[in-house]
C-alpha cells in the first residue's frame, strides 16, 4: 500500500514520504505561480488550475492569492466562485459541489495530529521505523452552499445542500442541508426557509426581482 492509499483508508501515513512531498512541491509551486498572475491572465490561470486539481468545474473562479497542499486531492464543480486567500489542505479528498462561493480567507484542513504530545513527536510506522505521522478525513461540500468571511472547516466533515455558513465559523461536525449555521464550534441556528427571500425584503431589492420558476 503506498503513502497515499493510507491517506485515502484514513489511517496513519508518512507527510515526509517522498512521492508524497513530491505531489505537494507540485502543487506548492503552481499555488505560487497563480498566486503571482494578474486577473486578467485569464489563459494562463486556467493552465495552472487545470495542472493543479483534480477536477475544476465550467465557469468557476478563484480570486488568488491561493494555497493547495495536494491540489489533484480537491475536485471543484460548475461555477465556484472563491474569494482572495483561499488555503486548501487537501491532505484527505476535498470535494466542492455545484454553485458553491467561499468568502475571503476560507480554510479547508483535512489532517489530524496525534493529541499526545510524543506520539505527535513520533510514532513507529509500519515498517517498525520511527516517523512524525497523522492521519486525514476528507471534507463534502454539498451543491448551493455559501461559506463566509475566516470561516474554517475541518476534516471528516460535510456540509449538506444549500447551506450559509455565518462568517469567522469553525466547522467541527456535519452540517445538514438547507441550514444556516455559525460559531465556534459551528451550530446550526436554524432551517433556511422562504421567508428570507429578498422579496420580503424590499428595502434591499429595490427595483430588482426575483426570479420566478417560469424565468428561470
Amino acid at each position: 500500500m503506498t503513502e497515499e492509499e493510507r491517506i485515502f483508508k484514513g489511517i496513519l501515513f508518512s507527510p515526509g514520504n517522498p512521492e508524497l512531498k513530491a505531489i505537494k512541491l507540485r502543487a506548492h509551486n503552481l499555488s505560487s505561480q497563480y498566486s503571482r498572475t494578474f486577473e486578467d491572465q485569464t489563459e494562463e490561470r486556467e493552465k495552472i488550475l487545470e495542472q493543479l486539481l483534480g477536477n475544476m468545474g465550467e465557469r468557476s473562479f478563484i480570486q488568488g492569492p491561493i494555497f493547495f497542499h495536494y491540489g489533484v486531492h480537491t475536485e471543484i464543480g460548475k461555477h465556484f466562485f472563491g474569494n482572495y486567500n483561499l488555503t486548501v489542505q487537501d491532505d484527505a479528498k476535498v470535494t466542492i459541489g455545484n454553485n458553491v462561493s467561499f468568502g475571503p480567507n476560507v480554510t479547508i484542513v483535512t489532517p489530524i495530529h496525534p493529541f499526545i504530545a510524543s506520539e505527535r513527536r513520533q510514532l513507529l510506522d509500519q515498517n517498525g521505523d520511527l516517523k512524525s505521522l497523522c492521519y486525514a478525513k476528507p471534507v463534502t461540500i454539498g451543491n448551493d452552499v455559501w461559506l463566509s468571511a475566516n470561516v474554517t472547516v475541518c476534516g471528516g466533515v460535510t456540509i449538506g445542500e444549500g447551506c450559509v455558513i455565518g462568517a469567522g465559523s469553525v466547522v467541527t461536525q456535519d452540517i445538514p442541508e438547507g441550514s444556516f449555521a455559525a460559531g465556534v464550534p459551528c451550530r446550526v441556528i436554524r432551517q433556511i426557509t422562504q421567508a428570507d427571500s429578498m422579496r420580503f425584503k424590499p428595502e434591499v431589492l429595490a427595483d430588482c426581482r426575483v426570479i420566478t420558476d417560469l424565468e428561470s
